[in-house]
């Protein structure tokens, strides 16, 4: 009887063992066929298309001077009168412009100072803007603001917020076709990159799209902007 029993346990033991070895190499089996199909590749594809700008924002700022206060608020209701006849007879809207008010500065009133007297006690600020869609019209008019300067109207503008700011609106408009160009840029580099390596391209795994990034083409074009895409796919590869 002990020797049936003795038998009966090597039995077990021994299906224990072969169990264990078959499933040991089927999971072995398994993870290699696992691993050899997560072999992929990340490729990044890249779209880039140049656009006119289709909205401007033009600040245009002056200053005037005087001893009187009346006198120097005519000559800025004069200043801004001969601004908006120059803008509006050129081609210019009167609604795409706009007026703030302006800033007087009372030079006697100042608490600081070097104690030496100005020439002119009152001085005023006036900034104008342009709004416009009509870029070209508006460049135009920036080129030939000068001729106003000539009449003795002293224009500013070499402070940064003072630079005409040109945005690009439409970018809804051309991202499906930008994103679908820089999908096929990356498809293209994983197709060449499975070739280089004996494989076969298999199909998407895993795809993400950057942000847009919209810049001048060029500090002496700000109008012209770069529109910019990257995507990054990752895609199966088999023998």
């Amino acid at each position: 009887m002990r020797s049936v029993s003795r038998f009966s346990a090597m039995v077990l033991g021994l299906s224990l063992v072969l169990g264990l070895s078959s499933l040991g190499y089927l999971l072995g089996s398994f993870a290699v066929t696992v691993k050899e199909y997560e072999r992929t590749v990340t490729v990044k594809g890249l779209a880039e298309q140049e656009h006119v700008a289709d909205i401007v924002i033009w600040p245009i700022q002056y200053t005037a001077a005087d001893n009187d206060l009346g006198a120097l608020y005519a000559t800025i209701d004069s200043n801004n009168v001969s601004i908006r006849e120059f803008l509006e007879n050129n081609g210019l809207p009167a609604a795409a412009v706009t007026l703030a008010p302006p800033a007087i500065t009372d030079r006697l009133a100042q608490s600081y100072g070097d104690g030496s007297r100005a020439e002119f006690r009152y001085t005023a600020t006036q900034a104008l803007t342009v709004y416009s869609s009509d870029i070209e019209l508006v460049r135009g008019l920036m080129s030939s603001l000068s001729d106003l300067g000539r009449e003795g109207i002293v224009f500013s503008g070499a402070e940064y917020h003072l630079q005409p700011e040109y945005l690009f609106t439409r970018l809804n408009d051309i991202k499906p076709a930008m994103i679908e160009e820089a999908t096929r840029e990356a498809r293209a580099a994983a197709v060449k990159f499975a070739d280089d390596s004996n494989s076969e391209l298999g199909k998407i795994r895993n795809a993400s799209q950057g942000q847009f990034s919209i810049s001048d083409r060029d500090r002496n074009n700000p109008h012209i902007k770069n529109v910019r895409v990257v995507v990054s796919v990752e895609y199966y590869l088999s023998d």
